[in-house]
């Protein structure tokens, strides 16, 4: 008759159990590095795209401006119609302003 195996002590378990964690959290670690890099891969198209789309928004917009310019200069003359355009894109652009101001001292619960 042959006599089984005899177990490993306590100490040899522990052991083991340490060498498996470790190669465990190195396993995981491998994995998530692996997603964010895909995800910094995938990031990349996003912001070349979203700053690609901001230019050319911003291009029509100034061609907006200028467009309005050139439309009110035979009415006004240029110095009214330069005054009429800057003077109503700073009344926009402080339109604009102030609703960020008020989402976010609405956001951080000030009043």
């Amino acid at each position: 008759m042959t006599q089984p195996p005899p177990e490993p002590g306590i100490g040899a378990l522990i052991g083991q159990l340490t060498t498996d964690a470790r190669a465990y959290a190195v396993a995981e670690l491998a994995i998530y590095r692996a997603k964010a890099m895909a995800w910094v891969g995938e990031a990349k198209f996003v912001a070349m795209f979203g700053v690609s789309a901001l230019v050319l928004a911003n291009a029509a917009i100034i061609a907006l401006f200028v467009g309005l310019l050139l439309t009110l200069t035979p009415r006004v003359g240029p110095g009214w119609a330069t005054v009429i355009v800057v003077g109503g894109t700073l009344a926009l652009a402080g339109l604009l302003g102030w609703l960020a101001l008020r989402h976010v001292r609405k956001m951080s619960g000030g009043k």
